[in-house]
């Protein structure tokens, strides 16, 4: 496969609840992009793992694994005469974030084996922005939402996850990363705050390294 889109490729990532969701769906609209959206809510495990974590983690993992290659090889690889843009909520990589922190350390290994095979092959963003906001904001953005098996997720896990993905980060030479910090940021209700990340996104698209922005 390809390691390149025919359209520019950003990505729009975050901890649960951080708002990816609801800004990459901003810049589709805006920017006449194709959005890629995560299928989470068709997961049959997913209400199962919250309720009995170890026991449906693993199979929860892997069928987020192959439904997101399976996604964005089919998405990624479109071509099209009227997208000016690829926008996502997620990448590939996200799969090993959760999965190093539901599944057994044995699990996770060999899981690690088969991500590393199929990420090779899936093709890179021209950036890869990601949403950090305080755990107590995440939270209450998580309560507003109202999704109850989402309800009883704990502060412990959702800052494991947060590590998990500044330590994925760290490692990434080749891929340009965005940190934008969201703690003063409403960009949902304050055009503002939405055109200054649009600008931000622009800014860095393309450009190799980790670069990481703070709103006051």
């Amino acid at each position: 496969m390809s390691t390149n889109t025919s359209l520019p490729f950003i990505v729009i990532e975050g901890n649960i609840g951080a708002g990816k969701t609801t800004l990459a769906t901003m810049l589709s609209e805006d920017l006449h992009g194709r959005l890629i959206l995560e299928r989470f809510a068709e997961n049959p495990f997913l209400p199962k793992f919250y309720e009995e974590p170890q026991r449906w983690a693993f199979p929860l993992e892997l069928s987020f694994l192959a439904d997101r290659y399976k996604q964005l090889k089919e998405e990624l690889l479109q071509p099209s005469l009227f997208d000016q843009y690829i926008i996502s909520d997620y990448y590939f990589m996200k799969s090993l974030i959760f999965s190093k922190q539901t599944l057994a350390q044995d699990e996770f290994n060999l899981y690690k084996q088969l991500f590393e095979i199929i990420y090779h092959s899936i093709p890179k963003p021209n950036l890869f922005v990601y949403l950090h906001a305080p755990i107590e904001k995440i939270l209450n953005q998580i309560k507003l939402r109202g999704r109850t098996y989402e309800q009883e997720i704990s502060e412990e896990y959702l800052q494991h996850i947060h590590e998990n993905y500044l330590e994925f980060i760290e490692t990434q030479k080749h891929i340009p990363v965005l940190i934008i910090n969201t703690e003063n940021l409403d960009f949902v209700s304050n055009i503002k705050d939405y055109k200054e990340i649009k600008k931000s996104i622009f800014e860095y698209l393309n450009q190799n390294g980790i670069h990481k922005i703070f709103f006051y």
